[in-house]
């Protein structure tokens, strides 16, 4: 998935209309035999009400790993967080935040997982995010 977004970064260069990269990017991983769903309603519960009108995810691969792109010069953490709330809600465990308006695509790709906790993260666990 990820050298797949590399690659047309590399064709297409930045600065085009995430719409643009998610229908080529769907396509790619399409045409390498994934199961792609574009547009995915991420419904949200509120006080016993389910509401279909939520969120948007702009592509699951395989029903089991959120791609969330943006064309942005550049990621803030309001991504990360949009990103992770989309796993928490849809029980996901993987997503990655691919920005094409990164100038070299390597530095626009970040991983998010849900449900790890400090200590699977040994060392790495102190430099996470305070909980507040």
């Amino acid at each position: 998935m990820v050298d797949a977004a590399v690659q047309i970064h590399r064709d297409l260069g930045s600065g085009l209309l995430e719409t643009v990269y998610e229908v080529v990017l769907a396509r790619e991983l399409e045409e390498r035999g994934l199961l792609i769903e574009r547009q995915v309603p991420v419904s949200i519960k509120y006080k016993g009400i389910h509401f279909d009108e939520g969120f948007r995810i702009d592509i699951l691969v395989e029903g089991k790993v959120i791609l969330e792109l943006k064309s942005v010069e550049q990621l803030h953490k309001i991504y990360h967080k949009q990103l992770l709330t989309y796993l928490k809600l849809k029980e996901l465990k993987l997503g990655f935040l691919l920005n094409f308006g990164a100038s070299m695509m390597k530095d626009g790709i970040k991983r998010v997982i849900n449900g790890l906790d400090d200590k699977s993260l040994g060392v790495f666990g102190a430099l996470r995010e305070p909980k507040l």
